[in-house]
């Protein structure tokens, strides 16, 4: 073995050790072949399944070849970081409650890109300051957290973090899926990982509990129906047919992950940013649905929640409102935004109004 393939041997081994001495749970290295995901994504496309998210369309092969979108890049490294946030409040007990706002349990503490893309950096700092001591080219590289045309679920599939579940989110069989992603595409010719392998077998609960039925088929989502795409992606009306089926939830959904059995061996998260703030996970519609947009602003900040802004998120509530228990407060807080300035706001708080037969 050639000390060069021995110095890349090394550095594996300590990027690996750095990357979680840094917070991250699992690293993962692979290569930039995704000949396979790129035809599956091509035919998801195709279907108009992204349904707004021009975004996932617009680049081209750019999502499927990073050594196109990042020139020279030879390996990806992939991370995951847990996310699941301890003491917070039991998400079943969220969604039986009508009067209860339920917010993906990703969205209750610091914004995830901000958290992820800092650890990203301080890593690859840290790769640069030590790559003195091993027989390699000049560092170059990019880091991403969900923020630039990246197969980022495939890539760590093929870096062995775990497999790529039937409702398409990455599943790891000794910690289960509430996790976020990252990666740095870099220039370094790393030794790659194995592959993780499949262990859905025959279970098919993911795809039972979606409340829209969103999951058309193993592996497939139709992100038009999607909870997440119609409360966070969708910028304006949400279509009648979803309204009666979303609940509650007024930002994501997380039935998929709820309902799998691989998230028995899910573990809280110990990084502090993603701890429960504001209340988040135990709080009431009404309260929400009486904020100010300087008080979405300020509660907000920070968040992932913020990025959706005042209007998308007084819409969301809308909806929950309409599918909450009739009571003289649910329609008093209705009726105080029955002639909002905002068409959109106002066309949901109308239909929320009709459920509850206050036309």
């Amino acid at each position: 073995m050639s000390n060069s393939t021995k110095n890349l041997s090394d550095l594996s081994v300590a990027i690996k050790d750095w990357g979680r001495a840094l917070g991250f749970n699992d690293v993962g290295i692979t290569d930039t072949n995704l000949r396979t995901a790129e035809s599956q994504h091509q035919a998801w496309i195709e279907k108009g399944f992204h349904g707004d998210m021009d975004y996932m369309a617009k680049h081209g092969v750019k999502r499927t070849r990073p050594d196109e979108l990042v020139p020279n890049t030879q390996r990806i490294i992939s991370v995951r970081l847990d996310y699941l946030p301890p003491q917070a409040e039991n998400s079943d007990k969220i969604l039986q409650d009508s009067s209860k706002a339920f917010i993906s349990r990703y969205a209750l503490g610091r914004d995830y890109h901000k958290v992820m893309r800092n650890k990203l950096q301080k890593l690859c700092e840290k790769i640069q300051s030590e790559l003195q001591y091993y027989q390699t080219p000049a560092f170059e590289y990019r880091v991403f957290t969900d923020s630039a045309p990246v197969l980022e679920v495939a890539l760590a599939e093929k870096a062995g973090l775990g497999w790529r579940g039937k409702h398409t989110l990455l599943i790891n069989k000794n910690k289960g899926s509430w996790f976020f992603l990252g990666e740095i595409y870099t220039n370094l010719p790393l030794p790659i990982d194995e592959p993780a392998s499949n262990h859905c077998g025959s279970c098919s609960k993911c795809i039972e509990v979606c409340p829209t039925q969103a999951i058309t088929a193993p592996y497939e989502v139709d992100a038009r129906k999607c909870i997440s795409y119609l409360t966070i992606e969708l910028k304006t009306s949400i279509p009648l047919e979803y309204r009666p089926l979303i609940g509650n939830r007024v930002y994501g959904c997380d039935d998929c992950q709820l309902y799998c059995p691989w998230n028995k061996f899910a573990e809280v998260t110990k990084e502090t940013d993603f701890a429960v703030k504001h209340g988040l996970d135990d709080i009431r519609l009404i309260d929400c649905f009486q904020w100010s947009e300087d008080d979405f602003k300020t509660r907000m900040a920070g968040s992932a929640i913020y990025r959706i802004g005042y209007l998308q998120w007084l819409r969301n509530i809308a909806v929950g409102l309409g599918n909450a228990e009739t009571t003289p407060e649910v329609i008093q807080a209705l009726q105080r935004h029955v002639h909002h300035e905002n068409a959109m706001v106002q066309e949901h708080v109308r239909w929320a109004l009709i459920r509850h037969n206050r036309a």
